[in-house]
């Protein structure tokens, strides 16, 4: 609604609105173990606590189980748990300073989901901001590597 809102809001003042939807690939499966702690870090985690979240992410192993098969054992070194209460809070700490990729585009984010929207009365500035946006974000996507 908040999005629709805001649209409607730049359609009466006659600006033209471009949007960006972004789908990150595997993104739980992607998240760096010592990014996310080190962002974890920088939002006021120290101590005990970190030190339980470094725990709970590392050491971790997973297999498949089919009718007819099984196989090894294999270790985590990416990701967040998937199903788990603390899967997505993590991700979204992961994710959370994307803002700060770009200094011209409104962000929206939704579990994986990434939207950037841009408005402006001139069809040429609009665009020339929003180009100006993808290399910003392509480079925050890079460093956090994420795809």
């Amino acid at each position: 609604m908040e999005v629709l809102d805001n649209m409607y809001q730049h359609c009466d003042n006659h600006e033209i609105t471009v949007g960006i939807y972004l789908d990150l690939k595997k993104a739980s499966d992607s998240v760096n173990h010592s990014i996310l702690l080190q962002k974890m870090a920088i939002y006021g985690g120290r101590g005990t606590v970190l030190k339980w979240f470094e725990s709970y992410l590392s050491n971790r192993k997973q297999y498949t189980v089919l009718p007819d098969y099984e196989s090894g054992l294999h270790s985590i070194t990416c990701g967040v748990p998937q199903g788990s209460v603390l899967g997505p809070l993590l991700f979204s700490i992961y994710v959370n300073n994307i803002q700060n990729a770009m200094s011209n585009a409104k962000i929206k984010l939704f579990a994986d989901d990434t939207n950037l929207f841009f408005h402006n009365c001139d069809p040429a500035q609009l665009f020339a901001r929003a180009n100006t946006c993808l290399p910003q974000l392509s480079e925050w996507f890079s460093v956090n590597r994420l795809s």
